[in-house]
């Protein structure tokens, strides 16, 4: 464990010195900013687009629209920005060589693939919760209903299907040499799921449903217990895909 709290140290240092840290902070913070804000002013925007000449009717914004957009922007492209960014983080290692020094001096290399998950999995955590407790301010400011009761049920599913996607870039970036593979395999992961949800009796299994179930968590119309066996699933995916990427790595040749 000494040695990968090591590589976990190292891993958080160039994190900050190659700026992931800044740009993960920029983008997520923007997000929070801007669920809210839309909700409140997409009406407008769409009276002064639509001309004097044609009448749209719309109903007031609420703290759902607020929150739906967070969701979205989260889903559709905050989850793979983190994955951009972490798509070469084992596949630029070796392509590089820099980690045959330190395999040579004695670091495991699961300490490798687990100080990079755990440090690429708590940026994820990190982002999602900032921009979720901004968004949380500012649609408190916008919108005082009470159309949004449990904000914080509809939270913790996502972060834990963030520790699957994040095992699935990870396992990607083991499979060769390339940077984008770690992204693209993410990317195929995530369009399987979707398709697979097209199945109704899957669903409840599919750990896609942890970031499609959000708002009926949020509003209340959906149990937690619904998606419990996705929850599981996907832990368990987790764990299989970082175990996965220790013996690939492990098995490749630096």
């Amino acid at each position: 464990m000494r040695a990968t709290w090591f590589f976990i140290r190292k891993e958080l240092l160039e994190s900050w010195r190659s700026y992931h840290l800044l740009i993960i902070a920029v983008v997520f913070v923007i997000f929070g900013i801007e669920g809210p804000l839309m909700a409140k002013l997409t009406p407008e925007i769409l009276k002064m687009a639509s001309g004097s000449g044609m009448t749209i009717k719309m109903t007031d914004p609420t703290s759902l629209d607020s929150w739906q957009q967070y969701y979205k922007n989260m889903t559709q492209i905050g989850i793979y920005v983190l994955a951009v960014i972490f798509s070469g983080t084992i596949s630029g290692e070796v392509s590089r060589g820099t980690l045959i020094n330190l395999v040579t001096k004695g670091l495991p290399r699961y300490s490798v693939v687990l100080a990079k998950y755990i440090v690429a999995y708590f940026q994820w955590c990190l982002a999602l919760v900032t921009a979720f407790f901004i968004n949380w301010v500012y649609t408190a400011y916008y919108f005082s209903d009470n159309k949004s009761p449990n904000v914080l049920t509809g939270l913790w599913p996502l972060l834990i299907f963030g520790s699957m996607f994040v095992a699935v870039t990870i396992f990607g970036s083991a499979l060769g040499k390339s940077n984008y593979l770690g992204f693209l395999t993410a990317v195929v992961a995530f369009i399987f799921l979707t398709l697979l949800n097209l199945f109704k009796d899957v669903k409840r299994y599919n750990p896609i449903s942890l970031v499609t179930d959000n708002m009926s968590l949020v509003k209340g119309t959906e149990k937690i217990s619904h998606i419990m066996p996705a929850v599981w699933i996907t832990i368990l995916s987790a764990v299989v895909l970082v175990y996965l990427a220790v013996l690939l790595l492990k098995h490749k040749k630096l």
